[in-house]
């Protein structure tokens, strides 16, 4: 079953999940990002407002808070946790340092395609992984934003060997397996909050940084960036959050008006960022970057599943945990392709 196919399926079964007709009492829900308006969690977000407040005949207000207006995307995912927050959309590896579990899904290569992604998130892995960020985070997924793989930029030269990649400056939140994949390949990686990170690269603080082609653009990064390079060691997957005893407390019609917008919204996002993902990336060819491809990933993968995923087997829950989730994706890849 092709990938749009799949899309499609699951998108229908959620919609037989039944919105009760009901009054609710005014509600106003506030939503964080940090990536702008016109970015793909911006695309999730204006779709989910639009499910929730047509599922509630507005009953409910979905406001929006993009380009980090409500903090970081650490101190948005805090405050969703303790309910101060209502909804918060956050990558994954900013929920690392809460959940190990989740850990395992920015460990690198472990995604190596967007079926991976949608398998991750989905059916019994997905359920899996939300059951972590309840457990050990105290928030509920109600949607994951596919974003794609975060490919490199830079602002000193063209990258298209690993050896390009020594000395260079490089920003990246703060989640291990990244710093030490980096390390691996012999750049300079640089923990830093998100909203620093233009200034940062403008003043030249640091030489690059790496996200998906639409956050990219977005964040007008070719504006201060001259070269961008594409790299596939880690799928940048954003879910939307909700603390976890906000949501227990909520009115049970509600909460499953959040959890169909939620997984309508993914859906969205998906289909949003396969079309706009190379648009995209020629906006900023167009705009003067210059593309690249690594000529030897292969060996990056190699340096990163042979020296980085062992340092993190007892962090993830131990080298079987990790080979089970490289396993299953494997097993729903031959299920999908009849290989």
């Amino acid at each position: 079953m092709k990938l749009t196919q799949r899309v499609a399926v699951l998108l229908v079964a959620f919609m037989l999940l039944t919105v009760p007709s009901m009054l609710y009492a005014k509600t106003v829900l506030k939503c964080g990002f940090g990536d702008p308006i016109d970015s793909d969690q911006g695309a999730f977000a204006k779709q989910f407002k639009y499910l929730v407040e047509g599922y509630t005949n507005g009953e409910v207000e979905v406001q929006l808070f993009p380009g980090s207006a409500l903090g970081t995307e650490t101190e948005m995912l805090q405050n969703t946790r303790r309910g101060a927050l209502d909804l918060s959309l956050v990558a994954v590896t900013n929920m690392t340092p809460f959940s190990k579990e989740l850990q395992l899904l920015t460990m690198p290569y472990v995604i190596r395609s967007m079926r991976d992604a949608v398998n991750i998130t989905t059916g019994g892995l997905g359920q899996k992984f939300n059951n972590a960020a309840i457990r050990q985070a105290g928030v509920r997924i109600l949607g994951w934003t596919y974003s794609n793989f975060r490919h490199l930029t830079n602002s000193k030269r063209k990258v298209s060997r690993m050896a390009d990649l020594k000395g260079l400056k490089i920003r990246v939140p703060q989640n291990k397996p990244m710093l030490e994949t980096y390390k691996a390949w012999g750049a300079n990686p640089t923990p830093m909050a998100w909203p620093e990170v233009f200034t940062a690269l403008q003043q030249r603080v640091i030489d690059g940084q790496d996200n998906p082609h639409i956050v990219n653009y977005t964040m007008k990064f070719h504006e201060v960036q001259k070269h961008v390079t594409a790299l596939h060691y880690i799928f940048s997957l954003q879910p939307l959050i909700v603390g976890e005893k906000y949501y227990q407390k909520l009115d049970p019609g509600l909460q499953n008006v959040l959890m169909r917008a939620g997984i309508e919204a993914q859906q969205f996002c998906l289909l949003f960022q396969v079309e706009e993902s190379n648009n995209a990336l020629k906006a900023m060819v167009d705009a003067g970057m210059q593309y690249s491809t690594f000529e030897d990933e292969d060996k990056m993968i190699q340096l990163a599943t042979e020296k980085v995923w062992p340092q993190f087997y007892s962090q993830v829950g131990g080298k079987k945990a990790l080979d089970e989730l490289v396993a299953e994706l494997e097993k729903a890849k031959k299920q999908i392709t009849g290989q």
